[in-house]
């Protein structure tokens, strides 16, 4: 067992996507972690899409959930 995160910004965003037919990373794995990033930072800042027929890969819609994440969270660089 790890101890507790000392010196994380724990109210960070973060979006994890996964394929739900990922073949070597089981979905499940991604909701587990998921759930355990959740206790050690704010759970409401944290989102978990996963992707229908999504294999080890990306698809356009999820590039779009990463730009829209990133749209959000981060500001416009002049």
């Amino acid at each position: 067992s790890q101890g507790p995160i000392s010196g994380v910004n724990k109210d960070i965003a973060v979006l994890q996507c996964h394929g739900d037919c990922d073949p070597l990373v089981p979905v499940m794995f991604g909701s587990l972690t998921v759930e355990k990033l959740k206790t050690m930072i704010n759970p409401a800042n944290v989102t978990f899409k996963t992707y229908s027929g999504m294999m080890h890969s990306s698809s356009l819609e999820e590039m779009m959930d990463v730009k829209q994440f990133i749209d959000q969270h981060l500001p416009p660089i002049d």
